[in-house]
């Protein structure tokens, strides 16, 4: 297929751009923003942002998958960005389980699903490909294809095994109250917010993107998670990567990492694409940090059109049917 770049004003909610809400079971509301297809439609893709991230940072990102003809929604998790907070800390990322979330989602599927156009992809960057691949493990959601972004399918902040890590940040969670800040700034324990670039991406413009819409939004703000929430995170890794569990994907799933990566373990990445019947896997080198959709856009070019290729083939097959069935 022909890839075509899309040029927008990062710095403004697109004109034809909806921003609302969806409530969950419990009654806790989530915000959303939805983009309409340009043109003829092909599907629909909800794209879910990581760890304190906010569905801002990639608006970019949605209307190109816009404009290439997908209907397009994104939402902040529970407790970050637009969607309230666990605790009292404002700044602080607070989950009491992984499973509110993975509720969460399938919740906000079934709706989607309902009130959208298939095919339905699904795209996941950081800890929210985590809860993706969680989400389809568990038969929650039941995505066309799925592609996960730098997934956080293992930790790297600590540089601990998996097991001995839970226990460690067992024993952190119980030292004080377990929402309190598991590092003072950043994305990684005892990095000074001054180098949280270098964690993230290599494009300057981009990063002050996000401390732009921070200064316009100030509620959005999130610094470091709750050692409870890391806590949570090893845990649900543990669960993510046990046995069986990759191997009874029959999802197309496409993985994007790099090695580069100082937030999250690419080696699990690359585990788990060995272990999905099928699966694809992008890897990058120094040339790529973290957010791979936020880079220079020499490689946010190669991402992008990855993910169009492969949807192109995993879903063209989906599109064609719900076509012909409407004829």
């Amino acid at each position: 297929m022909t890839y075509q770049t899309v040029t927008i004003d990062r710095r403004a909610i697109p004109h034809d751009a909806i921003e609302a809400t969806w409530t969950a079971a419990d009654g806790w509301p989530l915000r959303r923003i939805d983009m309409m297809a340009h043109g003829a439609e092909r599907g629909s893709i909800l794209f879910m942002p990581g760890r304190g991230d906010i569905y801002e940072k990639y608006l970019e990102t949605l209307a190109h998958w816009q404009a290439a003809g997908w209907n397009v929604t994104s939402a902040d998790w529970r407790g970050q960005g637009g969607s309230g907070r666990m605790s009292d800390h404002q700044y602080v990322g607070h989950i009491e389980d992984f499973a509110h979330w993975i509720d969460d989602i399938a919740g906000f599927w079934a709706d989607w699903t309902a009130s959208r156009p298939g095919p339905h992809v699904v795209v996941g960057h950081s800890m929210g490909g985590h809860l993706i691949a969680r989400a389809i493990q568990d038969k929650r959601i039941a995505p066309a294809a799925a592609v996960l972004s730098a997934p956080m399918l293992g930790l790297k902040g600590l540089g601990l095994p998996m097991s001995f890590g839970h226990l460690v940040t067992r024993m952190m969670r119980r030292l004080g109250p377990p929402e309190r800040p598991a590092w003072k700034v950043s994305e990684k324990p005892a990095s000074p917010l001054a180098i949280r670039q270098t964690l993230l991406t290599h494009d300057n413009a981009r990063y002050a993107d996000e401390l732009w819409w921070w200064e316009q939004r100030p509620e959005l703000v999130m610094g470091p998670a709750s050692w409870h929430w890391v806590e949570r995170a090893y845990e649900s890794n543990i669960r993510l990567n046990a046995p069986g569990r990759w191997e009874s994907i029959r999802t197309p799933m496409l993985l994007i990492g790099t090695s580069a990566d100082q937030l999250v373990d690419n080696k699990a990445t690359i585990a788990a694409a060995a272990r999905i019947p099928g699966a694809e896997l992008l890897s990058f080198g120094r040339e790529a940090r973290h957010e791979v959709l936020r880079e220079v856009d020499a490689i946010r070019d190669r991402v992008l059109q990855a993910i169009d290729d492969f949807l192109a083939r995993k879903v063209a097959g989906a599109a064609t049917e719900r076509v012909g069935a409407a004829a």
